[in-house]
């Protein structure tokens, strides 16, 4: 098969296409011939050295896909070849085949197009398992979402809105502003221009927010705590603004709130097994309802993934984008 390999960390010319041996799924495994893959930061920071693959994943970046089931392991049920699929992955999505275990597999949601499902599994599940599995979002409550236009980002304010949350952002340009508040943000934010956590107090009448989904980290972590409401909870799932910050501890125990970091790529099979499961049941449905869509900036030939990570790393787009393998 052909797979995007990096000999050596570097910039997005250092991604280069070649022929490659084929994986061979496990018992507990099925191996889907990739149709689409979805493009991640993290995509980025592997290439750079900064972010290897979890050990025993495939060495080629890529954590996501949507394709075809091409075989299935001995041990696996409920899964045979043919299957339009969807794979959270940790690693090996660039590419034309993959193997992957049965419990991170999801079937295509009604009324979506093959390719297009490349661009939900990571985003699905990352935002799912913090906004509402471990933050406990209710309706009514108000989600803070930083980096609003990304691909999170979209999935993080379709969702709260959803589930009957107000949902609050930040984005860096009017366009993008009016993107988001068009997939449902009742209060979006220039955060070039605009102080968030005044924004966002003002909007809540002095409250805050409930929830705070934060791809920034350290560079935001004092205003995030400014802007949570009593007892809030906010998730760093980021670190585009570093690794550290201060925080205020005697502000964080006045209001109750807490903090609390996660990554999705290297949690045991068994934890992403569940995770995948809660968001085919709870997710999929606002899917197939049309309440929640991937949205989709460009799909590029797996052949241009260099030119996917310069985009990507330009941070023009709204939403993903997406590698197309031609199969």
């Amino acid at each position: 098969m052909r797979a995007v390999v990096i000999d050596h960390p570097g910039g997005p010319e250092v991604l280069k296409l070649r022929e490659v041996p084929d994986p061979v799924p496990a018992a507990d495994e099925v191996l889907i011939a990739i149709t689409a893959a979805g493009v991640n930061r993290a995509d980025l920071s592997q290439r750079e050295g900064s972010y290897p693959p979890p050990p025993g994943a495939p060495p080629y970046p890529g954590m996501e896909c949507a394709g075809r089931i091409a075989a299935v392991g001995s041990e696996v049920t409920g899964w045979q070849p043919g299957d339009e699929v969807c794979a959270l992955l940790a690693g090996g999505g660039y590419a034309e085949q993959v193997a992957v275990p049965a419990g991170h597999v999801l079937p295509i949601p009604a009324g979506l197009a093959l390719a297009d499902a490349a661009a939900l599994p990571e985003v699905a599940c990352t935002v799912y398992s913090t906004v509402v599995t471990y933050a406990g979002l209710a309706t009514g409550e108000t989600l803070l979402v930083h980096g609003g236009s990304s691909g999170i980002g979209t999935m993080a304010i379709q969702l709260g809105h959803a589930l009957g949350a107000s949902v609050a952002c930040t984005a860096g340009s009017a366009a993008k502003l009016e993107r988001c508040r068009e997939l449902g943000a009742d209060l979006a934010i220039n955060y070039r221009d605009e102080d968030f956590a005044a924004a966002l107090l003002e909007f809540t009448g002095g409250r805050g927010a409930d929830v705070i989904l934060d791809i920034i980290g350290g560079g935001y972590l004092r205003q995030n705590v400014t802007a949570l409401a009593p007892g809030g909870r906010m998730v760093v799932i980021g670190l585009q603004g570093g690794s550290t910050g201060e925080l205020d501890l005697g502000q964080l125990l006045r209001k109750r709130a807490t903090v609390h970091a996660a990554t999705l790529r290297s949690r045991p099979a068994a934890d992403k097994a569940a995770i995948v499961a809660s968001v085919l049941a709870g997710v999929w449905p606002l899917v197939s309802s049309g309440q929640v869509r991937p949205v989709i900036e460009t799909t590029l030939p797996l052949a241009e993934a260099a030119e996917a990570h310069r985009l990507l790393a330009a941070s023009g787009h709204i939403g993903k984008i997406l590698l197309a393998t031609g199969q």
